[in-house]
C-alpha cells in the first residue's frame, strides 16, 4: 500500500529518563519532567535540521541526525520514505550524560514518523513502536520510560521489547546531579565483566525486586533497594567523580545511584540542605514524568522554542 504523508508539521515533547536505578541493569528506568521539544514535516527534497540548546553546533543537521536516522527506519516500517524533511529541535536534555538523550531522540523521530504518515497509528501501534526504537537504541530501559512516563519495567522477548509503566509513591524525589563531562554508554558497557559472581548477582536480583516495591508503596526502603553489585563498580574506575559522589551521598542516607551508563548521579530521596557538592555538578531538582511522549499537530510555539530547561530547578 502506496505511503501517504499528512500535510503541515507535527511536534512531539519526549522526556528525559534514567535507567537502572541501581539494581535494575538493563530493565528499570524512571521517566523525569526535563524535555526535548521537535518539529518535523515533509518538505520537497532534501534534508534539514536545526538544533537549539543542547549540541547546537555539534550535532548534524542532515541524514546523520539521530532523528532523522530513526524516522528513516520508521518510513521504512510505514512503507516508504517521503522526498525531503524539515526537522526542528529544542534539546534540554544534557548529551552523553546518562539521561537518555539518545533514546528520546530515537523515541521522537518514530512518533514524528508515525505522524507524518495518514494512517500511521494503524500500521505502527503503540507495541510496535516500543519494538522499533528498543531495537534502533539497542536496549529498552531508556525508550520504554520516554514512551510510557513513570517507573517502567522493560524486558525483551523473541518478538522484541515489551514493557509496563507504574504509578511511583509519594515520596520520592528525583534530583540529578550532571557533571560538565560527558560519558559514553559504549565505553560503560566496555568495563562490566562477561560473568559476575553468583552471590552478587542473587543479591542484586532481591534488591531489585526490592526497589519495585520502594518506588510504587514504601519510599522509606529506596536506600537498601538501590545497591547493586553488577555493574556501578566495575564503571567507577571510569568515572571517578561520579562514583564518590555517590558514596558520599549513600553515606549520608540518600538513595543515590549512577543515572544510566553515567557520569550523572540520581538521587531518589531529598539531599540534606547542606549537603557540600563541588562547582563541577549542576543540581537540578525534576518532577516524575507521568504522561511519557506526546504528539501534536502544528509548529513549536514560542515557550516550546525557549531552549531553558523548563520544569526544573536548580
Amino acid at each position: 500500500m502506496p505511503t501517504n504523508f499528512s500535510a503541515g508539521p507535527v511536534r512531539v515533547r519526549v522526556p528525559a529518563t534514567s535507567a537502572n536505578l541501581g539494581p535494575g541493569f538493563d530493565a528499570l528506568g524512571l521517566a523525569l519532567g526535563l524535555y526535548d521539544d521537535l518539529a518535523a514535516e515533509v518538505a520537497p527534497g532534501g534534508v534539514r535540521v536545526t538544533v537549539t540548546g543542547q549540541g547546537a553546533g555539534e550535532l548534524p543537521d542532515d541524514d546523520r541526525h539521530l532523528v532523522v536516522r530513526a524516522m528513516r527506519a520508521a518510513f521504512d516500517v510505514l512503507g516508504g520514505q517521503p522526498a525531503g524533511l524539515i526537522v526542528e529541535c529544542v534539546n534540554r536534555i544534557p548529551q552523553a550524560r546518562g539521561l537518555g538523550s539518545s533514546s528520546a531522540a530515537i523515541v521522537a523521530g518514530v512518533l514524528l514518523a508515525r505522524a507524518l504518515v495518514a494512517d500511521g497509528e494503524r500500521r505502527l501501534d503503540a507495541s510496535a513502536v516500543l519494538r522499533l526504537a528498543a531495537e534502533i537504541e539497542g536496549h529498552p530501559d531508556n525508550v520504554a520510560p520516554c514512551l510510557l512516563g513513570g517507573f517502567t519495567l522493560a524486558w525483551s522477548e523473541p518478538t522484541g521489547a515489551r514493557a509496563v509503566s507504574l504509578a511511583v509513591a509519594d515520596g520520592v524525589r528525583p534530583t540529578v546531579f550532571v557533571p560538565s563531562e560527558r560519558g559514553l554508554t559504549t565505553t560503560a558497557r566496555a568495563a562490566l565483566p562477561a560473568t559476575v559472581p553468583h552471590g552478587d548477582a542473587a543479591l542484586t536480583a532481591g534488591r531489585a525486586a526490592l526497589l519495585v516495591h520502594a518506588l510504587t508503596a514504601d519510599p522509606s526502603l529506596l536506600l537498601p533497594a538501590t545497591v547493586d553489585r553488577l555493574h556501578q563498580a566495575y564503571r567507577a574506575p571510569g568515572m571517578p567523580g561520579t562514583s564518590a559522589l555517590v558514596n558520599a551521598l549513600r553515606a549520608a542516607g540518600v538513595a543515590a545511584v549512577v543515572s544510566g551508563a553515567g557520569p550523572t548521579v540520581l538521587a531518589l530521596t531529598e539531599p540534606p540542605p547542606s549537603f557540600p557538592v563541588g562547582t563541577d555538578w549542576q543540581i537540578w531538582q525534576l518532577p516524575i514524568d507521568v504522561s511519557g511522549a506526546r504528539v501534536a499537530r502544528g509548529r513549536l510555539g514560542h515557550a516550546e522554542r525557549d531552549p531553558v530547561a523548563a520544569g526544573r530547578k536548580s
